[in-house]
This record gives C-alpha cells, sequence and structure tokens, in this order.
C-alpha cells in the first residue's frame, strides 16, 4: 500500500512539472537578422515557463527594460557571459535587452499569457536599432 501511495506521489510531481516548459534564447554576435541578437527575440510563454539565456558568444548580458515588465515583477540584471533562467509568473510583456549592445539592437521580447501592459510597454522609447527592431517584436505579439 505505502508503494502504491509513493509512485502516486512521484506521478503526481513529475505531472505537474512536465507542464512547464523551458524556452531557450541564444545571445548571440550573429543571427538571421543580423549582429547583435537573441536568439529567438520574441517568445511566446505560459505562467510558469522558464526563459532561459545561453551566452553562445561571449559578451552579453540579460536586462529588464525599465517600463517594459508586468505589475509586481522586479527588474533584473546579469553579468557579463553569465547564463540566466527567468521564471516568468505574472501575465504581459517582458522587454528585455543585453546592456553593452542595446543600441546595437539586442532586445527581445517575452510575452507570458495575454499582454496585459501592451500599452505602458509599447510606450517606452528605445534608442539606435533597438527601436525598429522592437516594433517588430511588437507585430508578433497575439
Amino acid at each position: 500500500m505505502f508503494a502504491k501511495m509513493m509512485l502516486a506521489g512521484a506521478l503526481t510531481l513529475a505531472a505537474g512539472a512536465g507542464w512547464a516548459e523551458t524556452h531557450e534564447v541564444k545571445m548571440l554576435n550573429k543571427g538571421e537578422v543580423g549582429a547583435m541578437v537573441f536568439e529567438p527575440a520574441y517568445v511566446k510563454a505560459a505562467p510558469g515557463d522558464v526563459v532561459k539565456f545561453i551566452p553562445t558568444d561571449r559578451g552579453h548580458n540579460v536586462e529588464s527594460i525599465e517600463g517594459m515588465l508586468p505589475e509586481g515583477v522586479e527588474a533584473f540584471k546579469t553579468k557579463n557571459n553569465a547564463e540566466f533562467e527567468l521564471t516568468v509568473e505574472a501575465e504581459g510583456l517582458y522587454g528585455i535587452k543585453c546592456t553593452p549592445h542595446y543600441a546595437m539592437g539586442m532586445i527581445a521580447l517575452v510575452q507570458v499569457g495575454e499582454a496585459v501592459n501592451l500599452d505602458e510597454a509599447s510606450a517606452v522609447k528605445h534608442k539606435g536599432k533597438a527601436k525598429g527592431r522592437m516594433a517588430d517584436l511588437f507585430a508578433q505579439v497575439e
């Protein structure tokens, strides 16, 4: 009886863990859309998913863009060349940049569930190539 209960508990935990998905994003010097990119630059995730940023090429970091996080989500910034896992719980849009290459357009947009902060996030002004690339990313928001 005890063994059956343990097995049932383990299966329940395994099933729950299977719901969350891990989305891998590479930090690249050169990608499909040009130089200094996150690939993919747009990720559609569900609450509880993990977005894993992988420093494929050196010299990149991950930082939230001010004004582009759902309400209640704390800003974040990593060191260069560090792998980073962002567990997304709150619905909305998460704007992300590589600090040293932001003006060169190294940005990403993560949509979690509904884009509840679309108006606030789309009002943020960007510089250099980031402006055009962010407009392309917003065009993918569902």
